[in-house]
């Protein structure tokens, strides 16, 4: 009876570990991707200049790159569930801060929830690797779904949900608090089952410190494939509704082309990493992603809104399976949970500076090419790079560990 009890409570408590993973998910791109929308509309109200529109979505990258490796240290030190915790908190903040008063309050509330986010994004991959050792493939693709099904409803429905709430940017920007809060609550439950953030044999091996991450060649191709893989997502979702206003698409229109790119990432983000997982080596996808994201940036180039629908499936499944690529080389590439924190906070630190050029670079190139050439120019030249780091970080090794 005793053991029929304790298997059915583990079962409980897995459900619980599930739940984690879905809601700290959701959390880590609502909040950047709501904002392209009613970017126009906070600009005219604020009276922002266009260096500071871009802003909005380039500064929690900015915070992911200055902090991942931070939190990647410290996080084992500290333990997961806290950090999670911490993070989750910050985000929910810095959710009600951004929409609760003017200029300063804008930016600073977007700080704090790159932070916020950074936190999420870096101990959620060794969180996986623990709590899932034997199937981190369905994990990882569990939480690359929940992350972008929400994304793409903030995209789709954030004019939308200013309106429902009557609050304008406001209420598009500050409803995805709710979901935070909901985190915060799961996570400090899952703590309170007394499981061990960090595995104790492993627990001097973390103290070492990170720094050989750095002089890892595979680290490195692993860092680069993820931030260009965002560089080029978070260009696209920074400027694409201004770009597909200037190619003759009603402004009311283009949040749903986001919400379509969005879509067309769940089904590859889920069924990919168990694919992945399951090959000698990851080579030919990374070959597949290049080969899909080239494509759709061509048909955007030559084409405009005649492939509109066409580039933006092709868009949102390329860069579907190279984001859950990028995490799932995470757990992959190291033999260990620790190992795992540090790659991601190694990769997300380097690859998050990198992705944070993308939108400014391709704002800037629009300045002196109005016809956005220029800018698709730099993210073709941008998806070679991918393919050589792609190649690379696929092969079938491991980064050595401390």
């Amino acid at each position: 009876m005793n053991n029929i009890i304790q298997k059915s409570n583990t079962v409980s408590w897995s459900w619980l570990s599930v739940l984690v993973v879905i809601l700290v998910s959701t959390n880590l791109r609502s909040p950047i991707t709501a904002v392209g929308p009613v970017l126009g509309q906070i600009s005219d109200y604020l009276t922002l200049d266009s260096f500071q529109s871009s802003l909005l979505t380039a500064i929690p990258l900015f915070m992911f790159a200055s902090c991942s490796v931070l939190v990647s240290k410290y996080s084992h030190v500290r333990g997961m569930h806290r950090f999670l915790l911490f993070g989750l908190i910050v985000l929910a903040v810095g959710i009600i801060v951004r929409v609760g008063g003017g200029t300063t309050s804008l930016f600073v509330g977007s700080v704090m929830i790159g932070l916020g986010i950074c936190v999420g994004n870096v101990v959620a991959p060794g969180y996986i690797k623990t709590s899932f050792p034997n199937n981190i493939g369905l994990m990882t693709g569990i939480f690359a779904v929940a992350m972008n099904l929400t994304a793409a409803f903030a995209s789709g429905f954030s004019l939308r949900l200013g309106d429902w709430t009557s609050f304008g940017w406001r209420g598009s920007l500050g409803v995805w608090v709710v979901l935070a809060i909901g985190s915060i609550i799961a996570v400090f439950f899952d703590q309170l089952r007394g499981q061990k953030n960090v595995i104790p044999k492993q627990k001097k091996q973390v103290q070492t410190g990170i720094g050989h991450i750095f002089k890892s060649r595979l680290a490195w191709y692993i860092s680069i494939f993820m931030g260009i893989q965002s560089l080029v997502y978070y260009s696209l979702i920074s400027w694409l509704p201004k770009v597909l206003v200037d190619y003759g698409m009603a402004a009311k229109d283009t949040g749903w082309l986001l919400f379509l790119i969005q879509i067309a990432m769940i089904p590859i983000m889920f069924v990919g990493p168990i694919i992945a997982h399951r090959m000698k080596d990851q080579r030919l996808m990374a070959v597949a992603v290049a080969v899909g994201m080239l494509g759709s940036i061509l048909i955007f180039f030559l084409y405009k809104l005649d492939g509109i629908y066409v580039a933006a499936i092709l868009l949102g499944l390329s860069n579907g399976l190279s984001f859950s690529l990028s995490i799932l080389f995470f757990s992959l590439r190291a033999k260990s949970t620790a190992n795992a924190i540090k790659i991601s906070g190694m990769a997300q630190s380097v690859g998050y500076l990198i992705a944070a050029f993308g939108p400014p670079i391709f704002g800037k190139l629009h300045e002196i090419d109005p016809s956005w050439n220029y800018s698709f120019y730099f993210l073709a030249a941008s998806i070679v790079l991918l393919l050589l780091t792609g190649i690379k970080a696929a092969e079938n090794k491991f980064v050595e560990e401390s």
